[in-house]
Formats: C-alpha cells, structure tokens, sequence
C-alpha cells in the first residue's frame, strides 16, 4: 500500500465545491446551435450594452472545518494505530464537518471521479467484447497481448491524463497503486477478465483514490507517523483496510454493470458509489467511536 504524496492540506477558507469551475457530473453545458449567447444578445434600442456577467464567487467555508479531523487523525497516528476510536472520529468529521456531507465529499473526488468512470468503462467493455476490441476502440491496439500490468500502464494517460494540480496528481497516484495491487489479487489475465475482477478492480482504484483525497485534505505534514516502522506501517494499513471495507460494502449495494457503459452512464455509476462510500465510511466510523 502507498500513501499520498505530501501536501499541507488546504486551507479552511478554500470553498467546499467550485462550483463555477465544476459543473454537476463535469457535463459542460452546450449552447444551442445557431443561437446566440446570451451575453451576445444586443440591448434595446438606445440602452447601453452591460457588461458581462461574471461567475458568482461562493461563501468562504468554515476555516476551522478540517481542524477536528486533522487533530484525531494525528492522535490516532501518534497511537501507532491502536486507537480505532481517533480513526473512526477523524473519518466521520471528515465527511460531515470538512466535507459538507456524503454527496459533497464525493463531488470533491473531482478527477478521481472522472478517471474511476473512464477505468470502469474500459473494464466493461473489455469484459464483454474482449481486449483487444476495447484497446482498438483506444487506439492503442499494439498493447493487446501484453502482460496486464503493461497494458494499465500504457492505459495511464487515457485513465487519468497528467495534469499540474493535486487533483490530478491523486486519480493518477491511485491508478498507479492499483496497478500495483493486481497481482497481489489474482488479477494476472485482462483477457479473461470476470465480472468480480472488474469489481475488485475498480475498487481497489477508489480505495486509494479516497484514501489519497482524505490524506491530502486532512494534511500529510500536519500529521507525524510513528518513528517505528512497523507502528507506522499499521497506521497506513488500518486507514486503507477502513476505506477499503466502505468502498466494499458501497459495491455490494451498487454491483458493477457487466455490459458496456456510455461515459455519461459510468460517470453517474462512479459518482453514486463514492457517494455510497462516504456515507458507509460516515457510519463505520460513528460505530468506530461507540461500540
């Protein structure tokens, strides 16, 4: 298991959702053709043109919202993962105090969201029409027949394209550590890809696409792993094997399509299930603080 790069985690001020730079779902809204914007349209006669309207700029959130988290994740980290109790305060605040809730949290996913919809649409298809017809689709035909660790590899900038923003940073560090788990779960054979692989999967991607956002909004610096290693690896492992359990439970409540999806579909598909996830991490972690 990986941990996220360092981060300081933002600020408290930072809104919860840009919501003027994010629309709902990441669909663009389309003019319709031939009509002209509506800040196109002339003024009547004799009035003055407006200027144009400018985005509006959203409420500075609460800037103590990752305080409560960030403090009992620290504490949990300090206890060298004994005290499950920190970790299950630290993950609720996460989601309800920081996040604004189960379906903010998700819509902060962000490119994780987006690279979760493109990895399970190809999965779908490769499972149903066979690998080489879905790479050819790609056109990156030349990777079928390859080991399936190279062919992920070479399916990276089509998952989660580079891009210079932590967002960005985090859908592709998950998509490379899933790639690394493949092997360690049974998955050696694209070509006879089951339907609980794909499962399996895609959620070993969103395991570490959220441990990855909460490790990053909570802040890496602002947290000190123990100096002993195998304290330290315990801490890393019980916050993955927590989110895992979360993002397990969400995918048996929403099973995974076993036929080809449309981006729009496999985006909805992802967004839901982070959604799903959060929730069931919100309640694990309430149960976590009273048993």
């Amino acid at each position: 298991m990986g941990t996220s790069s360092a981060y300081g985690g933002p600020g408290g001020g930072t809104p919860l959702i840009p919501t003027w730079l994010e629309p709902e779902d990441g669909v663009v809204p389309q003019a319709t053709p031939g009509a002209p914007d509506a800040d196109e349209q002339p003024p009547p006669s004799g009035q003055p043109q407006a200027p144009p309207a400018r985005p509006p700029i959203p409420t500075p959130s609460d800037r103590r919202r990752f305080s409560a988290a960030r403090t009992n994740y620290s504490r949990f980290a300090r206890s060298g993962g004994r005290d499950r109790s920190r970790l299950g305060r630290a993950v609720s605040q996460y989601v309800t105090r920081a996040s604004g809730g189960s379906r903010q949290a998700a819509r902060r996913m962000g490119s994780s969201r987006a690279a979760g919809g493109r990895l399970l649409g190809f999965l779908a298809d490769a499972a149903t029409r066979g690998v080489r017809d879905a790479l050819r689709t790609l056109n990156l035909e030349g990777l079928a027949g390859r080991p399936i660790e190279e062919i992920f590899l070479g399916l990276a900038d089509y998952v989660c394209p580079e891009g210079g923003g932590i967002d960005e940073g985090i859908a592709r560090e998950a998509f490379v550590e899933t790639i690394a788990d493949l092997a360690e779960n049974g998955i050696t054979d694209l070509d006879a890809l089951t339907a609980e692989e794909v499962q399996t999967v895609f959620e070993l991607y969103a395991t570490h696409a959220i441990e990855a956002r909460l490790c990053n909004d909570i802040g890496t610096q602002s947290v000190t792993l123990p100096k002993d290693a195998r304290d330290a690896g315990r801490v890393q492992a019980q916050l993955y094997d927590f989110i895992r359990r979360g993002v397990a439970d969400a995918l048996a409540v929403s099973h995974v399509a076993a036929q080809p999806l449309t981006p729009d579909q496999a985006l909805s598909f992802v967004g839901d299930v982070y959604a799903q996830a959060f929730e069931i991490l919100r309640s694990l972690g309430e149960a976590e603080v009273d048993p």
